[in-house]
């Protein structure tokens, strides 16, 4: 019989499977051993793979994951159908059957800034359900906060000039773009060209028009006046098709005759060559056109070091829209070609536990000290002069009044105690936190020439003496 094709997309039916196996395998064991205590779990990121801060992004999502997670009859009839030897047993599959988080979340709200080794969501619960969480946990927030964090650099490179998000057909997948364009919006693009991602964030979408449009016209001027005639109030001619600056004419011609008709071209666009000199040349022809009021909008391989680049140089643009190294969060910088891997390492890691009816501390030790994690639920407390950021300080979660931490209730016992807030309001919320950074944290490469330009981050006095006593401990029980 033949096979009839699949989406592969994924449904709130099928979220419970996104998890690597030994999420499964170690809950089998722990539900054997009876170990199903109270534990935190923090996520955190590393190290900051490209600048100097990050901008929170993808909450919503794992909280929608967290609340709606359901292990169906399928499901568990399929996970005890897998590999020899590694079966889930009868007992355990009841577990996950009747699975329900009944435990606490807090969070930095989306749109925070926030710096390496911070926690961004302590999550306590039950050891089995909370390990559950890690693949879908890691997944989207690093992808989001990746992003989110790169469109703000891009935003900023701009100088307040717009920038669109291009990137779903470079995106790595179908979740990711939708994903991206969400993200996108977060760290200040005005809009995307992913009309389903319009539809399901209420992002402003938008779009002008490809080369095909021309190419299958009987001319490029024809195939301009007939775009000028169906969009007469956005108006906007992709000029480089053929030939630019000859486009550029046809530009001008089709925006004389659309103002004896009363309406007036908003712009035009360039996909291709040296956008610096091109783009120079182009306004000439505008404004030698008395065309002033016609924007210049650009794309090709653009990212926050190209903007720059052009616009230190002089180029007369208007407008940017940026695609591959947005939507995949390339941790490249495509003028020194420098750069690593385009991902964010975060991670999420066991912190404390319950031990006759008290909360002890945990960590991790590990021959690369990078990879060593500090003890206890934790908070962070940012502190200001002058009403603009000054330096955060990680500490134990009793040092700080809740109402004084960064992070916030987002679940208590299992229930949602937080209102999200538009995407707008996040988006208004994330330029509130980047004007109170100082610039001297806001350049493009980590470690830029002015003096320091990491921002600071200190651990306080009682939660250092305890990971040292920690690690003191550790050690004795090695001797």
């Amino acid at each position: 019989m033949r096979q009839y094709p699949q989406s592969a997309l994924l449904t709130i039916e099928s979220l419970a499977l996104f998890a690597d196996y030994y999420e499964l395998t170690m809950g089998q064991a722990d539900f054997d051993r009876g170990n199903n205590s109270i534990c935190t779990e923090n996520y955190f990121i590393r190290k900051i793979p490209q600048g100097n801060y990050l901008v929170v992004a993808g909450l919503e999502q794992v909280i929608h994951y967290i609340l709606n997670l359901k292990f169906t009859d399928a499901d568990l009839a399929w996970l005890q159908s897998g590999l020899p030897g590694s079966e889930l047993n009868d007992n355990f599959i009841d577990y996950l059957r009747n699975f329900k988080f009944d435990g606490d979340v807090y969070a930095m709200p989306e749109g925070s800034l926030a710096f390496a080794n911070e926690p961004l969501i302590n999550i306590t619960g039950r050891s089995i359900d909370i390990q559950l969480f890690e693949t879908y946990l890691l997944s989207v927030m690093n992808f989001q906060t990746l992003i989110a964090t790169k469109a703000a650099r891009v935003v900023q490179s701009a100088n307040g000039r717009t920038c669109f998000d291009f990137g779903a057909r470079r995106a790595h997948g179908r979740d990711a773009a939708i994903l991206a364009a969400r993200a996108s919006f977060i760290g200040g693009v005005k809009g995307t060209s992913l009309v389903v991602a319009g539809k399901y964030f209420d992002i402003p979408y938008m779009g002008t028009m490809a080369h095909k449009f021309i190419q299958d016209s009987p001319s490029e001027l024809q195939a301009f006046r007939d775009y000028a005639k169906t969009f007469p109030h956005n108006t906007i001619l992709l000029i480089d098709t053929y030939d630019t600056l000859r486009g550029t004419r046809y530009a001008v011609q089709v925006a004389q005759e659309m103002a004896a008709r009363g309406h007036q071209m908003r712009g035009v666009r360039i996909d291709s060559g040296d956008l610096l000199s091109i783009s120079q040349a182009v306004r000439q022809i505008l404004d030698q056109a008395d065309l002033q009021a016609v924007q210049i909008f650009a794309s090709n391989d653009l990212d926050e070091f190209q903007i720059n680049r052009l616009l230190k140089a002089g180029a007369p643009i208007d407008g940017f829209g940026v695609g591959t190294r947005l939507a995949t969060g390339a941790v490249l910088n495509s003028v020194t070609g420098e750069g690593g891997a385009s991902a964010m390492p975060g991670v999420y890691k066991h912190v404390e536990r319950e031990e006759d009816g008290e909360m002890v501390p945990t960590l991790k030790l590990s021959d690369e000290p990078g990879k060593s994690t500090l003890p206890c639920k934790k908070q962070v407390q940012r502190l200001r002069e002058d009403h603009q950021y000054a330096k955060d300080r990680i500490c134990l979660w009793d040092e700080v009044p809740e109402e004084e931490g960064l992070m916030i209730p987002v679940v208590r016992d299992g229930e949602l105690v937080y209102d999200f807030p538009s995407l707008q309001q996040i988006q208004g919320y994330t330029y509130k936190e980047l004007q109170q950074l100082p610039d001297r944290y806001k350049g493009l490469s980590q470690g830029n020439e002015r003096e320091n330009s990491t921002y600071p981050i200190e651990i306080s006095p009682q939660l250092s003496s305890l990971q040292a006593q920690l690690i003191a401990d550790r050690a004795k029980l090695q001797l």
